[in-house]
């Protein structure tokens, strides 16, 4: 499973002209997920993304985490994160999990999170969705469970 990371100020997701989603200082991740990802891959995924040390201390290192701060956790699931694009002008999809298993992980996901952390959002899997942010540094990061 893969989570791109995006420290933010604020972001929000918005399906058919409708707002569904919002946070405000936090993290934004787009998961993708891969054919041999199982709920312990969701599982660890969470943790790291609840611990990942991305936030300025008093002396403006990056050792706070989102429990830390207490900040928002904006999930949205994009399966072309998960794209074959080593060669070629066109990503190949082979490499991502097939819609039911994704789907099915993305929700186990989205409900660790919500039972584990007290300030989760998420986007709509196989929507349209508009993904506004302001990343904060920026700050990015690939982690991968």
């Amino acid at each position: 499973m893969i989570g791109l990371l995006q420290r933010v100020t604020e972001a929000s997701v918005t399906v058919d002209g409708e707002r569904i989603a919002a946070i405000g200082p936090g993290l934004l991740v787009l998961i993708g997920v891969q054919p041999d990802d199982r709920e312990a891959n969701a599982e660890r995924l969470l943790e790291r993304l609840l611990g990942y040390r991305v936030f300025a201390d008093e002396a403006g290192r990056m050792n706070r985490a989102l429990r830390d701060t207490g900040g928002g956790l904006l999930l949205v699931p994009q399966f072309t994160l998960a794209a074959d694009t080593r060669s070629g002008t066109r990503a190949g999809f082979s490499t991502a999990a097939a819609p039911a298993l994704a789907q099915a992980l993305f929700a186990h996901l989205v409900g660790s999170a919500r039972g584990a952390y007290p300030r989760v959002g998420s986007g709509r899997f196989g929507a349209d969705m508009k993904v506004a942010l302001v990343n904060d540094g920026p700050v990015t990061f690939w982690l991968e469970a």
